[in-house]
Protein backbone atom coordinates (compact mmCIF):
# COMPACT_ATOMS: atom_id res chain seq x y z
CA UNK A 1 0.00 0.00 0.00
CA UNK A 2 1.43 3.45 -0.91
CA UNK A 3 2.31 5.89 1.83
CA UNK A 4 -0.45 8.35 2.77
CA UNK A 5 -0.45 11.41 0.54
CA UNK A 6 0.98 14.57 2.05
CA UNK A 7 -0.57 17.00 -0.42
CA UNK A 8 -4.32 17.68 -0.37
CA UNK A 9 -6.41 16.15 -3.14
CA UNK A 10 -7.44 18.27 -6.09
CA UNK A 11 -10.99 19.21 -7.03
CA UNK A 12 -12.32 17.90 -10.36
CA UNK A 13 -14.84 19.50 -12.73
CA UNK A 14 -18.27 17.94 -13.38
CA UNK A 15 -16.93 16.64 -16.69
CA UNK A 16 -14.80 14.12 -14.75
CA UNK A 17 -17.85 12.67 -13.00
CA UNK A 18 -19.69 12.50 -16.32
CA UNK A 19 -16.73 10.78 -17.97
CA UNK A 20 -16.62 8.08 -15.26
CA UNK A 21 -20.20 7.14 -16.11
CA UNK A 22 -19.67 7.34 -19.88
CA UNK A 23 -16.56 5.18 -19.76
CA UNK A 24 -18.15 2.55 -17.51
CA UNK A 25 -21.34 2.35 -19.59
CA UNK A 26 -19.48 2.28 -22.90
CA UNK A 27 -17.40 -0.65 -21.69
CA UNK A 28 -20.53 -2.43 -20.43
CA UNK A 29 -22.14 -2.06 -23.86
CA UNK A 30 -19.00 -3.33 -25.59
CA UNK A 31 -19.18 -6.51 -23.49
CA UNK A 32 -22.74 -7.16 -24.62
CA UNK A 33 -24.85 -5.22 -22.13
CA UNK A 34 -25.16 -8.02 -19.58
CA UNK A 35 -27.41 -7.44 -16.55
CA UNK A 36 -27.73 -9.65 -13.49
CA UNK A 37 -29.86 -9.45 -10.37
CA UNK A 38 -27.80 -9.08 -7.20
CA UNK A 39 -27.24 -12.32 -5.30
CA UNK A 40 -28.19 -14.42 -8.34
CA UNK A 41 -26.08 -17.29 -9.70
CA UNK A 42 -23.57 -16.61 -12.44
CA UNK A 43 -23.97 -17.52 -16.10
CA UNK A 44 -22.37 -20.58 -17.68
CA UNK A 45 -20.67 -18.61 -20.47
CA UNK A 46 -17.26 -16.99 -19.85
CA UNK A 47 -16.81 -13.99 -22.17
CA UNK A 48 -13.40 -13.23 -20.64
CA UNK A 49 -12.08 -16.47 -22.18
CA UNK A 50 -12.96 -15.33 -25.72
CA UNK A 51 -9.67 -14.34 -27.39
CA UNK A 52 -11.48 -11.36 -28.94
CA UNK A 53 -11.69 -9.83 -25.45
CA UNK A 54 -7.97 -10.21 -24.73
CA UNK A 55 -7.06 -6.55 -25.43
CA UNK A 56 -9.89 -5.28 -23.24
CA UNK A 57 -8.73 -7.07 -20.11
CA UNK A 58 -5.07 -6.31 -20.83
CA UNK A 59 -6.01 -2.62 -20.86
CA UNK A 60 -7.55 -2.94 -17.40
CA UNK A 61 -4.45 -4.62 -16.01
CA UNK A 62 -2.19 -1.96 -17.53
CA UNK A 63 -3.99 0.61 -15.35
CA UNK A 64 -2.48 -0.82 -12.14
CA UNK A 65 1.15 -0.99 -11.05
CA UNK A 66 1.12 -4.61 -9.87
CA UNK A 67 -0.60 -7.13 -12.13
CA UNK A 68 0.27 -10.19 -10.01
CA UNK A 69 1.43 -12.00 -13.13
CA UNK A 70 -1.86 -11.47 -14.96
CA UNK A 71 -0.36 -10.05 -18.15
CA UNK A 72 2.50 -12.53 -18.74
CA UNK A 73 0.38 -15.52 -17.71
CA UNK A 74 -2.50 -14.54 -19.95
CA UNK A 75 -0.26 -13.65 -22.86
CA UNK A 76 0.79 -17.31 -22.82
CA UNK A 77 -2.84 -18.46 -22.64
CA UNK A 78 -3.76 -16.10 -25.47
CA UNK A 79 -0.89 -17.36 -27.63
CA UNK A 80 -2.11 -20.92 -27.08
CA UNK A 81 -5.68 -19.94 -27.95
CA UNK A 82 -4.55 -18.33 -31.22
CA UNK A 83 -2.77 -21.55 -32.09
CA UNK A 84 -5.93 -23.54 -31.38
CA UNK A 85 -4.44 -25.10 -28.27
CA UNK A 86 -5.71 -25.38 -24.73
CA UNK A 87 -2.98 -24.27 -22.36
CA UNK A 88 -2.75 -26.17 -19.06
CA UNK A 89 -4.25 -24.53 -16.02
CA UNK A 90 -6.89 -21.78 -15.86
CA UNK A 91 -8.71 -20.47 -18.93
CA UNK A 92 -7.88 -17.09 -20.43
CA UNK A 93 -8.22 -14.37 -17.77
CA UNK A 94 -9.86 -16.77 -15.30
CA UNK A 95 -7.30 -15.62 -12.73
CA UNK A 96 -6.26 -13.45 -11.08
CA UNK A 97 -9.52 -11.57 -10.63
CA UNK A 98 -9.58 -8.32 -12.60
CA UNK A 99 -12.53 -6.46 -11.03
CA UNK A 100 -10.37 -3.95 -9.12
CA UNK A 101 -8.20 -3.39 -12.19
CA UNK A 102 -11.36 -2.56 -14.13
CA UNK A 103 -12.54 0.03 -11.59
CA UNK A 104 -9.04 1.55 -11.54
CA UNK A 105 -9.01 1.67 -15.36
CA UNK A 106 -12.37 3.46 -15.47
CA UNK A 107 -11.24 6.27 -13.18
CA UNK A 108 -7.86 6.56 -14.87
CA UNK A 109 -9.45 6.62 -18.34
CA UNK A 110 -11.91 9.27 -17.15
CA UNK A 111 -8.94 11.47 -16.18
CA UNK A 112 -8.96 11.08 -12.41
CA UNK A 113 -5.31 11.13 -11.38
CA UNK A 114 -3.71 8.48 -9.20
CA UNK A 115 -3.39 10.98 -6.36
CA UNK A 116 -7.18 11.18 -6.04
CA UNK A 117 -7.92 7.54 -7.00
CA UNK A 118 -4.83 5.35 -6.46
CA UNK A 119 -5.19 2.44 -8.91
CA UNK A 120 -4.84 -1.02 -7.43
CA UNK A 121 -5.51 -4.62 -8.37
CA UNK A 122 -7.06 -5.01 -4.90
CA UNK A 123 -10.31 -3.25 -3.99
CA UNK A 124 -9.41 -3.09 -0.30
CA UNK A 125 -6.18 -1.20 -0.99
CA UNK A 126 -7.61 1.57 -3.15
CA UNK A 127 -10.43 1.87 -0.61
CA UNK A 128 -7.83 2.29 2.15
CA UNK A 129 -6.39 5.26 0.27
CA UNK A 130 -9.84 6.82 -0.22
CA UNK A 131 -10.69 6.28 3.45
CA UNK A 132 -7.41 7.88 4.51
CA UNK A 133 -8.12 10.93 2.36
CA UNK A 134 -11.64 11.24 3.76
CA UNK A 135 -10.25 11.21 7.31
CA UNK A 136 -7.34 13.57 6.69
CA UNK A 137 -8.99 16.01 4.27
CA UNK A 138 -12.72 15.85 5.10
CA UNK A 139 -13.59 19.04 3.21
CA UNK A 140 -11.47 18.23 0.15
CA UNK A 141 -11.55 14.46 -0.29
CA UNK A 142 -13.18 13.44 -3.59
CA UNK A 143 -14.72 10.33 -2.00
CA UNK A 144 -16.52 9.89 1.32
CA UNK A 145 -17.61 6.61 2.99
CA UNK A 146 -21.09 5.77 4.24
CA UNK A 147 -22.69 2.69 5.70
CA UNK A 148 -25.28 1.42 3.17
CA UNK A 149 -28.15 2.10 5.56
CA UNK A 150 -27.07 5.74 5.97
CA UNK A 151 -27.14 7.02 2.39
CA UNK A 152 -28.85 6.14 -0.89
CA UNK A 153 -26.28 5.62 -3.65
CA UNK A 154 -26.03 8.11 -6.50
CA UNK A 155 -24.48 7.70 -9.98
CA UNK A 156 -20.71 7.70 -9.69
CA UNK A 157 -20.64 6.20 -6.19
CA UNK A 158 -19.02 2.86 -5.44
CA UNK A 159 -21.01 0.01 -3.89
CA UNK A 160 -18.55 -2.28 -2.11
CA UNK A 161 -19.15 -5.81 -0.85
CA UNK A 162 -17.10 -7.59 1.81
CA UNK A 163 -16.15 -11.12 0.80
CA UNK A 164 -13.98 -11.74 3.85
CA UNK A 165 -14.64 -14.40 6.46
CA UNK A 166 -15.90 -13.18 8.76
CA UNK A 167 -17.15 -9.97 7.16
CA UNK A 168 -16.59 -6.68 8.92
CA UNK A 169 -19.49 -5.38 11.02
CA UNK A 170 -19.09 -1.79 9.72
CA UNK A 171 -16.81 0.01 7.28
CA UNK A 172 -15.02 1.76 10.18
CA UNK A 173 -13.63 -1.64 11.23
CA UNK A 174 -11.55 -1.59 8.06
CA UNK A 175 -9.50 1.30 9.46
CA UNK A 176 -7.86 -0.99 12.01
CA UNK A 177 -6.68 -3.42 9.34
CA UNK A 178 -5.75 -0.91 6.64
CA UNK A 179 -3.01 -2.15 4.34
CA UNK A 180 -3.89 -5.82 4.72
CA UNK A 181 -5.59 -7.88 2.04
CA UNK A 182 -9.32 -8.46 2.41
CA UNK A 183 -11.39 -9.95 -0.43
CA UNK A 184 -13.87 -7.34 -1.59
CA UNK A 185 -15.72 -6.26 -4.72
CA UNK A 186 -16.84 -2.79 -5.80
CA UNK A 187 -19.12 -1.67 -8.64
CA UNK A 188 -19.69 1.84 -10.03
CA UNK A 189 -23.26 3.08 -9.71
CA UNK A 190 -24.57 4.24 -13.08
CA UNK A 191 -28.30 4.72 -12.45
CA UNK A 192 -30.94 4.56 -9.74
CA UNK A 193 -34.72 4.25 -9.73
CA UNK A 194 -37.39 3.44 -7.14
CA UNK A 195 -36.62 -0.04 -5.88
CA UNK A 196 -33.22 -0.64 -7.47
CA UNK A 197 -29.67 0.59 -8.07
CA UNK A 198 -27.69 -0.38 -11.19
CA UNK A 199 -23.92 -0.61 -10.89
CA UNK A 200 -21.28 -1.59 -13.48
CA UNK A 201 -18.51 -3.93 -12.40
CA UNK A 202 -15.70 -5.93 -13.93
CA UNK A 203 -15.23 -9.68 -13.68
CA UNK A 204 -19.00 -9.96 -13.14
CA UNK A 205 -20.40 -12.89 -15.14
CA UNK A 206 -16.78 -13.12 -16.34
CA UNK A 207 -17.37 -9.87 -18.19
CA UNK A 208 -18.21 -6.22 -17.55
CA UNK A 209 -21.83 -6.37 -16.41
CA UNK A 210 -24.47 -4.43 -14.53
CA UNK A 211 -25.57 -5.74 -11.17
CA UNK A 212 -29.06 -4.62 -10.19
CA UNK A 213 -29.19 -4.17 -6.41
CA UNK A 214 -32.58 -4.01 -4.66
CA UNK A 215 -33.32 -0.80 -2.79
CA UNK A 216 -36.04 0.45 -0.49
CA UNK A 217 -38.52 3.27 -1.18
CA UNK A 218 -35.97 5.78 0.13
CA UNK A 219 -33.30 4.55 -2.27
CA UNK A 220 -31.14 2.91 0.36
CA UNK A 221 -29.73 -0.49 -0.54
CA UNK A 222 -31.41 -3.53 0.99
CA UNK A 223 -29.31 -6.03 2.91
CA UNK A 224 -27.76 -8.97 1.08
CA UNK A 225 -29.49 -12.33 1.17
CA UNK A 226 -28.30 -14.69 3.93
CA UNK A 227 -25.00 -16.32 3.08
CA UNK A 228 -24.13 -13.73 0.43
CA UNK A 229 -21.35 -11.11 0.77
CA UNK A 230 -22.78 -8.11 2.64
CA UNK A 231 -22.59 -4.55 1.35
CA UNK A 232 -19.91 -2.94 3.50
CA UNK A 233 -20.10 0.65 2.32
CA UNK A 234 -21.22 3.15 -0.24
CA UNK A 235 -18.26 5.30 -1.26
CA UNK A 236 -19.78 8.62 -2.24
CA UNK A 237 -18.17 10.32 -5.23
CA UNK A 238 -17.82 14.09 -4.87
CA UNK A 239 -16.19 14.58 -8.26
CA UNK A 240 -17.52 17.79 -9.78
CA UNK A 241 -19.18 18.89 -6.54
CA UNK A 242 -16.34 20.51 -4.59
CA UNK A 243 -15.21 24.14 -4.92
CA UNK A 244 -14.67 25.86 -7.25
CA UNK A 245 -16.91 23.58 -9.35
CA UNK A 246 -19.59 22.89 -6.76
CA UNK A 247 -21.00 24.36 -3.57
CA UNK A 248 -19.93 21.73 -1.03
CA UNK A 249 -17.48 24.01 0.73
CA UNK A 250 -18.55 23.24 4.28
CA UNK A 251 -18.92 19.47 4.31
CA UNK A 252 -20.41 17.28 6.98
CA UNK A 253 -18.03 14.93 8.74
Amino acid sequence: MPAPAEDPPLSYPPAAAERVLRVALAEWRDWGGLVREAWSAGAAAAPEADPANFPRVVAYWRAVEQDHGAIPDNRRRYRAALAGQRSPGPALFAEPAWSAAFVSWVFRTAGVDGREFPPSATHALYLDALLADAARFPTLAPFRPHAPQDRPPSPGDLVCLDRGRPPLPHWTARLAEAGTIRPMHCDIVVSTAPGWVDAVGGNVLDAVAITRFPAGPDGRLLAALPGRPPILLVMESRLGRLPPWGDEGEMRR
